[in-house]
């Protein structure tokens, strides 16, 4: 993820406020780069509650990250009211991307941004698994937007 390739801020639909602890912040005086992970998890857990219309049934896992990749733009610091955006960017057929992007609220200055490309799972045998087409239609219900069919191939 670069970051001049920020997205349209208007795309996205869910907003999380995040909370900035004591033990966020390093010897410099910034939250630690680690704890911005820990803000996009929170916001990915709000995010699909949001387009499930229920809380996460954590016993039941369905989607799993594979892969994440987060660009650092600006320090965060203590203090500060951050807020994560985020949005389902793509849809495959056993896969979804969620683009995130870290600002401070009241300024809009734009922390970090982050890709994650999250995998269904079957729950029984822990391998991938095509989407559901109830969660594909949430997808495209909540972002207000259609996703491409998956090829079948």
């Amino acid at each position: 993820m670069k970051p001049e390739n920020l997205p349209d801020l208007s795309l996205f639909h869910d907003v999380t406020d995040v909370q900035i602890r004591f033990n966020d912040v390093d010897v410099l005086g910034h939250v630690n780069n680690t704890i911005y992970f820990a803000f996009y998890d929170t916001a990915k857990a709000h995010y699909v509650s949001a387009v499930r219309g229920k809380i996460i049934e954590w016993s039941k896992v369905e989607m799993v990250i594979a892969n994440v990749d987060c660009a650092f733009i600006s320090p965060c610091y203590y203090g500060e009211n951050l807020e994560v955006l985020t949005r389902c960017k793509e849809i495959f057929s056993k896969s979804a991307v969620l683009t995130q992007v870290i600002r401070e609220k009241n300024t809009g200055e734009i922390k970090s941004i982050c890709e994650t490309v999250m995998v269904f799972i079957n729950p029984e045998t822990m391998t991938s698994a095509v989407i559901p087409d109830d969660w594909r239609k949430q997808f495209a219900d909540f972002e207000g937007r259609e996703f491409p069919a998956p090829s079948k191939s």
